[in-house]
């Protein structure tokens, strides 16, 4: 089995869909179920299940998938020790940013680290948290831009800012006029949040713990994005809890939202980077954070 073959199944067996898994690998889906039929031919048994509308994982191919992923992971230390004596500011850079930062932070960002590295192009992906990681710990970014903390076994965590959350109401609402929201005040709103298995929308339900109460989400609707949240809110549909990045220039683009701070203790998120410890270009890293930290991102306070 080669090391492409075991990315195909690595990545099939995280995404459990041929054509996601198959985008992740950046080949054709045909690409990956040949692949795949080769793989299970040689094995003489099947590594997953087809089903109509999902993919499952037989017994083997979990084990099998876990060895694989053992052997990636020493593969990419390999290339990560051939690498060491490069330039660490010339080369590409991959990168994988949460859906809730990337449309506030990367439009500043591109431009900020072309300035301080412009030998160093990004691969950017947009992902969750939970598909971000074991895409870094598998070689295939070299660091993220997510929600801290965490702790994974081979990985550094390192914070960058601090970024409060805000109340954004529609404009006819009885809020619209007032200079701040208890949080407590949130309980038996209409609420919009993000879907199930979004952090942000678990950070939420941290910082405004009555909101996780029996029956206090009962009138809570779904959105895909904090954009599509922020029109919803436009729309009288509800109110929304959002990162002040998205919703502080609210203030002046937006005329049918107001934008408002919580009172008292802010909720807030902390903002880092994270990377494999034996990554051999902490100059890159360092590069990030500056880049990042120069960025006039609204309403964040740095993590010196």
């Amino acid at each position: 089995m080669t090391l492409t073959e075991m990315r195909y199944i690595v990545a099939l067996a995280r995404e459990r869909h041929f054509g996601k898994a198959a985008d992740a690998c950046h080949v054709s889906q045909p690409t990956l179920s040949v692949a795949l039929k080769k793989v299970e031919g040689q094995l003489g048994a099947p590594l997953f299940e087809r089903g109509a509308s999902d993919v499952r994982i037989t017994p083997l191919g979990e084990r099998i998938v876990a060895q694989a992923r053992r052997v990636l992971e020493e593969a990419v230390r390999l290339e990560e020790i051939a690498g060491s004596g490069r330039d660490p500011m010339s080369g590409p850079l991959r990168v994988g940013v949460i859906y809730t930062i990337a449309p506030y932070l990367l439009p500043q960002l591109i431009p900020a680290l072309h300035r301080h590295a412009p030998a160093m192009p990004l691969f950017l992906k947009e992902d969750f948290t939970e598909n971000l990681i074991p895409a870094l710990k598998a070689g295939e970014l070299d660091v993220i831009v997510i929600a801290l903390p965490l702790a994974e076994t081979g990985l550094v965590a390192q914070p960058v800012y601090e970024e409060p959350f805000r109340v954004v109401v529609p404009s006819a609402h009885p809020w619209s006029g007032r200079q701040s929201v208890k949080a407590d005040e949130l309980d038996g709103q209409s609420m919009l949040l993000l879907g199930q298995g979004n952090c942000f929308r678990d950070q939420v339900l941290e910082s405004c713990p009555r909101l996780t109460a029996p029956d206090a989400l009962e009138h809570s609707i779904e959105g895909s994005s904090l954009e599509t949240i922020r029109y919803m809110v436009a729309s009288g549909a509800g109110l929304a809890v959002m990162p002040c990045t998205a919703a502080d220039p609210l203030k002046e683009k937006e005329a049918m939202v107001a934008v408002l701070p919580f009172e008292g203790a802010q909720p807030s998120r902390t903002v880092g980077l994270v990377w494999r410890v034996t990554f051999p270009r902490p100059q890159a890293i360092d590069a990030v954070r500056a880049a990042v930290l120069s960025c006039q991102l609204p309403g964040v306070t740095a993590v010196r």
